[in-house]
């Protein structure tokens, strides 16, 4: 504050003129003295303020709340008018609690109705306000009317039934789950789905499921999980208060699960109002493990109808088949067998019957054979002696054609045969040498004979 100056020199003011000799100058705990008087008077206890504004900072520190409020239809710069507001630990747990059960949270930009107290705080020379009590009612009427402007809106962008448009596959087994891993929902949706004798495809999309970040972190996560292509996409959160589920009915969510190109489930374990992504999804379910049981017993009811009913059914038609068939084999069996010794029985009798007549016919037919042969022999005997005295006569006019031309004879005829020294027929002198040996054969002797001048004709 600077040093003090004696009282018979006052300081003079940054204005000009110094205070006059009859002018009080007070203290610093005089001036917040008058100031408290002040504040007293204008608000005097035990009335309660109420103060409305937005809130700029809020804080849960030690169990005390800290506020910072604005005034929201303020122009220009409304960090100009701050006020601080405080709430002590016993005031601020039952508010807290009072809030959550009517499904309520203070975030910044909220618009606020608080009851209180103002208070002046010295060391700081600050003027702050004490909070007592906080307006509910006034925060669910906008709360409704934020949500009933939300879904006219989804309303009148064609969005509030487009998702539930969509047809569900007959078979659902590749699910994107939009979920906190290692929570209590996540955990009991998974479960449901394990109890299923048939095995399920799931790719999680990790998502912050409350807090400040939730609404954006959801919507992202359902985009991603849509994206993938899965049969199903599925946004669970497992049960808390309505402060804790005010993510799921926020614009970003609800538009986020209405455009989305496969159908959403949400499974939301809430348990009053369903809320807008329940209302804008394709099916809700109350809570995850609901959802996750639907998802089971649908897959195992298909698969029994689709599969093993079918089977079921093939299987007693092949057994009563394979029984007729059996019947019929049966029966052409005992047809064949007896078809077969009839026709047995039929061929011995025709045997039996040939075998008699053969029997009583074979002295006659031997008779007849026997004369046969006696008249066959008679007529064959002539036939041959003239057949051999007619080769007899073929042979000598054949002896007597050979015999005119033996070489013996044309020899005593006066005939001979000339040969070269090898023993070759000569047939003609072109082909003779000088000194070529001839050899000629008469009837009588043989002559040998040297070529002389030979080609000489």
């Amino acid at each position: 504050m600077g040093s003090e100056l004696p009282m018979s020199a006052p300081a003079r003011s940054r204005g000009g003129a110094a205070p006059g000799p009859e002018t009080d100058i007070l203290s610093i705990a005089q001036l917040y003295a008058r100031v408290d008087r002040a504040l007293v008077a204008e608000f005097a206890p035990p009335q309660l303020l109420w103060v409305r504004g937005e809130i700029q900072t809020i804080s849960d520190r030690t169990g005390h709340c800290y506020i910072d409020l604005v005034d929201p239809d303020a122009d220009g710069d409304r960090r100009e008018s701050v006020l601080r507001v405080r709430c002590w630990r016993k005031t601020w747990g039952p508010l807290r609690a009072q809030l959550a059960k009517s499904g309520l949270e203070l975030v910044p930009g909220t618009v606020v109705h608080l009851s209180g107290r103002i208070d002046f705080y010295r060391a700081r020379a600050e003027i702050g306000f004490v909070m007592a009590g906080i307006d509910v009612t006034a925060l669910l009427g906008k709360m409704a009317a934020e949500r009933a402007a939300l879904l006219q809106a989804l309303r009148e962008e064609g969005l509030l039934e487009a998702n539930r448009a969509l047809a569900v596959p007959p078979v659902i087994r590749r699910i994107g789950l939009v979920a906190s891993p290692d929570t209590e929902g996540y955990r009991d949706f998974v479960k449901q789905l394990g109890a299923c004798p048939l095995s399920f495809e799931v790719a999680v999309a990790r998502a912050s499921v409350q807090g400040a970040e939730a609404p954006r972190s959801l919507a992202r996560a359902i985009r991603v999980s849509a994206r993938a292509g899965p049969d199903l996409v599925v946004v669970v959160r497992g049960g808390g208060s309505k402060a804790d589920l005010v993510a799921f009915d926020t614009g970003a969510v609800a538009r986020a699960i209405a455009r989305s190109p496969v159908p959403v489930w949400t499974g939301i374990g809430h348990t009053g109002d369903e809320s807008v992504a329940d209302i804008v999804a394709n099916r809700a379910f109350v809570t995850p493990t609901e959802c996750g049981h639907e998802l089971a017993v649908r897959l195992e009811g298909w698969w029994q109808r689709a599969v093993a009913e079918p089977s079921a059914a093939i299987r007693r038609h092949a057994h009563r088949a394979l029984e007729a068939a059996d019947r019929h084999l049966g029966s052409c069996q005992g047809r064949l067998s007896g078809s077969a010794r009839q026709q047995v029985r039929w061929h011995r009798t025709r045997l039996e019957h040939r075998i008699e007549s053969l029997v009583r016919a074979g002295p006659g037919s031997l008779d007849r054979q026997s004369a046969s042969v006696t008249g066959r022999a008679g007529r064959l005997v002539p036939a041959a002696r003239r057949a051999v005295a007619d080769a007899e006569g073929r042979l000598a006019g054949m002896r007597r054609l050979l015999g005119a031309f033996d070489v013996d004879r044309q020899l005593e005829r006066g005939y001979t045969l000339t040969m070269d020294a090898d023993g070759r027929v000569l047939r003609s002198a072109a082909a003779l040498s000088d000194g070529d040996v001839l050899v000629t054969r008469f009837a009588d002797a043989t002559a040998r004979s040297v070529v002389t001048g030979g080609g000489d004709r």
